[in-house]
């Protein structure tokens, strides 16, 4: 089980290094990156699963800290998923400019009747509007996005730290730890819960700021 979980630790970190590789390639090698990452969790997803059957091996004084192990490692795979979907959705939307740059840039426009030498180029004030509003919301979509996935890892960061209260205080009395080392334990959880809550008000407040200043100013 101790190889397992070491391989699987050390997969996680390969893809860590695959994400930093994402902001220096281009589009083409980054869908590629992609895949190669997805292919990286969806084998440590499995291995997560083979874990979980190899801890009833474990002996029970040990199986406590061994779950809280494995917890993290799948706590750590769904936050790797929802940054590779992200990372997917931004580039789509590079291609997508891309190519409706492109697209502009060999459009063919028509010849003045009046000047033949000269090109009658229809960019009015509209048109370059339309684009900086689109802009404009792909820039908030990019930060609801983040966001999001904030929202996300704390609500996933909130169940875990639940589930860690409940394994302490089993492992606790397993143990024999002291009442006044359950109820520093116990104040730690609180504060965390603290910081999670203020966390999630500053970010709503953070996005609905945002919102109102590109949709509604």
């Amino acid at each position: 089980m101790e190889s397992l979980y070491h391989q699987t630790n050390s997969t996680l970190k390969e893809i860590e290094q695959c994400f930093q590789r994402l902001g220096q390639i281009g589009p083409q090698e980054a869908l590629d990156v992609e895949n190669a990452i997805q292919v990286k969790i969806t084998q440590a997803n499995s291995n997560c699963d083979r874990l979980d059957v190899l801890l009833f091996k474990v002996p029970p004084s040990q199986r406590q800290s061994s779950k809280l192990r494995i917890d993290q490692l799948k706590y750590d795979l769904r936050h790797l998923q929802t940054s590779l979907q992200h990372a997917r959705d931004r580039r789509q939307r590079r291609q997508q400019e891309i190519s409706e740059r492109e697209q502009l840039l060999n459009h063919r426009f028509a010849a003045n009747s009046n000047a033949p030498n000269e090109t009658c180029l229809q960019l009015d004030y509209e048109l370059q509007h339309h684009t900086q509003m689109g802009n404009a919301h792909r820039g908030v979509d990019d930060m609801i996005a983040s966001g999001s996935g904030i929202l996300e890892s704390l609500i996933s960061q909130r169940m875990t730290l639940g589930g860690a209260h409940k394994r302490i205080q089993a492992i606790g009395s397993t143990l024999g730890l002291s009442n006044h080392t359950m109820k520093l334990i116990e104040r730690r959880l609180v504060e965390d819960r603290r910081i999670f809550l203020g966390g999630m008000v500053i970010t709503l407040l953070i996005i609905a700021l945002i919102i109102y200043y590109f949709i509604v100013l």
